[in-house]
């Protein structure tokens, strides 16, 4: 090898050297950005020749790269919408809200989010977190998982909840075995439950439960918000072998209602249809007491009185949080006391992560060269789960970039010594000609 290309492979390794120092002085200055991930560069010799390798210039370029297999620590927050991936996959952000074009889509691992003036959810470097929307009940919808389409941005702005008639009333619970049989029973047993009217008003339907001189037998009787008698009838438990305790028979089905109210009983299953003259259209309730010889509603033990009710419908409610599970769901906690699933933010796994190319932001928008990716739920292994009230740290160790950075201080300083050796000896063999 020439002098001259000494000097040519020395200045190589001065411009390789000044791109490493590069990224760990990028490194260096990101130790705290969130879901920041770390560069590195690799020294990779090349060769110029002219048929001979005497003739040839062996020089070295850096060829810079991002680590993203290392994943970052995780850091608790006091934000419940902050959001960390314990293991593989990014999330998928926007550059506008809604977007329509894929190329607006990008992923990231940085999850500071927050609700903007019109609730949606954007990161600090201005992203905006999209996913897929559930309905007004709160059920999933069909999505394709393969792409873009089915994405939508985050948001609480439009979160409210409309009333919602209570269809459905279910009793369980116990009634005390030994008030029953006395040759002067006791006072009734009472309790109600809330319904919800097609308005979303709450209203209550009152039930009587009276012990009767006959052995683990109860007459019922049933009322209206304002107290009015809708119907009754008896019920009778068994009182010995495996189906002690569960109803034995319903009769004696009595309907008291006027107008458009009424009551009816199944005598086998134990449901019975109350129809409430609420409104121009009644309002129809099922009440379940449970079936014959079954567990599954009220029972009679010896004991304490103890009965409670489920139902649905709901009153209107307004947004009051939003708050994640570790699969991806974001629910809103509505003020009427209810919970909903509004989105699934969903994790995206693409076939190689270290093709993305990286954006501004420590966003990362796919390529040829990362191949294909997959929309997935989160549930651990590679695709990661989801921690709300946290986000992911930095992967950068400091004191790796400080060795780091002593070795490529080494090499661009012996690199530059190669220089001047080489510059010498130019001039030495120039003074040969004096």
């Amino acid at each position: 090898m020439s002098i001259s290309n000494a000097l040519k492979t020395s200045v190589s390794g001065l411009k390789a050297n000044s791109v490493a120092i590069s990224g760990i002085s990028e490194n260096i200055a990101n130790a705290n950005t969130v879901g920041y991930r770390r560069s590195f560069s690799h020294m990779i010799s090349t060769a110029a020749t002219n048929g001979t390798q005497e003739g040839g210039v062996l020089s070295v370029v850096a060829s810079k790269q991002t680590d993203m297999s290392r994943l970052g620590g995780l850091i608790s927050t006091e934000s419940e919408t902050d959001l960390a991936i314990s293991g593989g996959g990014f999330l998928v952000v926007s550059e506008t809200p809604n977007a329509t074009s894929v190329d607006n889509y990008l992923l990231t691992r940085a999850g500071s989010f927050l609700p903007d003036e019109d609730g949606n959810f954007v990161n600090a470097a201005g992203y905006y977190l999209a996913g897929f929307q559930y309905d007004e009940n709160g059920d999933p919808m069909p999505v394709d998982r393969s792409s873009y389409s089915s994405l939508s941005t985050v948001s609480i702005g439009s979160a409210r909840m409309t009333a919602d008639a209570t269809t459905e009333i279910s009793l369980g619970g116990n009634l005390p075995s030994q008030s029953t049989g006395l040759a002067t029973p006791g006072s009734a047993f009472t309790s109600s439950s809330q319904y919800n009217t097609a308005l979303g008003a709450i209203e209550r339907v009152r039930f009587s439960l009276q012990p009767t001189s006959q052995l683990n037998t109860w007459n019922v009787t049933l009322s209206d918000n304002d107290g009015v008698a809708l119907g009754s009838f008896t019920l009778e438990f068994n009182d010995s072998g495996a189906l002690s305790g569960s109803p034995k028979e319903y009769s004696n089905v009595t309907n008291f209602g006027t107008g458009g109210a009424s009551f009816a009983l199944d005598v086998t299953t134990g449901n019975a249809t109350v129809v409430l003259d609420n409104g121009t259209t009644p309002q129809q309730i099922n009440i379940s007491f449970g079936g014959v010889d079954s567990f599954d509603g009220v029972t009679q033990f010896a004991g304490d009185y103890n009965l409670d009710f489920s139902r649905d419908g709901s009153s209107t409610g307004e947004l009051i949080r939003a708050e994640f599970d570790d699969s991806g769901v974001m629910y809103g906690v509505f003020d009427n006391g209810l919970r909903r699933a509004l989105f699934e933010v969903p994790l995206s796994v693409v076939d190689d992560a270290n093709g993305l190319q990286e954006r501004r932001g420590n966003a990362y928008q796919m390529t040829m060269s990362s191949g294909s990716f997959q929309l997935l739920s989160p549930s651990g292994g590679n695709v990661g789960i989801l921690n709300s009230g946290a986000l992911e740290a930095s992967n950068v160790d400091i004191a790796q970039e400080m060795t780091e950075m002593i070795k490529v201080q080494r090499s661009f300083s012996t690199n530059a010594s190669v220089v001047t050796a080489a510059d010498e000896m130019l001039e030495e063999t120039t003074r040969l000609k004096r």
